[in-house]
């Protein structure tokens, strides 16, 4: 998916890119769930109750422009909700927002279930 940095990922990575800074996210990275969708410059409406958290996430290498999520990230116990999307946040002590996005389509859950995003079916990619 392209075009989902934060405002604070563009501006990190236009001053990393430029040598005014050497910052990078503080590993690891976490997916957090959304049942209201975020924008830029504002964080989403994140899944609370039942056994959600934030699930850790590593990226295979970077291949013409894009990467994918290199394992499965899977969420049980879920609270009754309707997911339309997702954020990735760095570990921070304060973390901070990187990336964001829609699912392919909405999910309800009752309460209890899973959610699954397969190897492969978080990407993200500049351009």
């Amino acid at each position: 998916m392209s075009d989902n940095l934060t405002n604070t990922a563009e501006n990190r990575a236009l001053d990393w890119m430029l040598g005014t800074s050497t910052t990078a996210p503080t590993l690891p990275l976490k997916v957090a769930l959304v049942t209201v969708a975020g924008d830029d410059a504002a964080a989403g409406t994140e899944v609370a109750g039942g056994s959600y958290a934030r699930n850790d996430v590593t990226f295979a290498a970077a291949s013409g422009g894009a990467v994918a999520n290199s394992a499965d990230l899977l969420w049980t116990g879920m609270p009754a909700a309707t997911l339309v999307g997702w954020e990735i946040w760095d570990s921070a002590g304060t973390p901070v927002r990187w990336w964001y996005g829609p699912l392919d389509s909405s999910k309800t859950l009752a309460l209890g279930d899973e959610f699954k995003i397969a190897a492969g079916g978080l990407s993200l990619s500049l351009s």
